[in-house]
């Protein structure tokens, strides 16, 4: 997570996703997983940068956006990311002994704050 220079929050990520055969079977995670790129703004960004970690499960709702920008060779690149409006964190490791959790809330909808006793960390 960052600051741009307006002082709003951002965070960038990846989330990995198995692609699935058809008759819905699931391939191997080595050959098919497409790596989606994902933004997220304020609020929401802060939290995924709280509380995401590598390998969180997250289900991501948003818009596809294409922007493009100069690499560092100068040449023009271009670069395809979902803005997210919606987040929903799908699990955590639970305590040995400890009831499996179920159920996540949402962490936010986009414009809408968090009360902290609403996160579900």
């Amino acid at each position: 997570m960052r600051y741009t220079t307006a002082g709003i929050a951002v965070t960038h990520f990846t989330v990995a996703v198995n692609r699935f055969g058809r008759g819905g079977e699931e391939k191997s995670a080595a050959q098919e997983v497409d790596f989606i790129n994902v933004v997220a703004w304020r609020r929401l960004a802060e939290i995924c940068g709280e509380y995401l970690k590598k390998g969180s499960p997250v289900a991501v709702e948003g818009r596809l956006q294409i922007r493009s920008y100069d690499g560092k060779n100068g040449e023009k690149r271009t670069m395809t990311e979902v803005v997210v409006d919606n987040l929903q964190m799908l699990g955590r490791k639970t305590a040995p002994g400890a009831a499996p959790q179920t159920g996540v809330p949402q962490a936010e909808t986009a414009g809408e704050p968090v009360a902290e006793d609403e996160i579900p960390f």
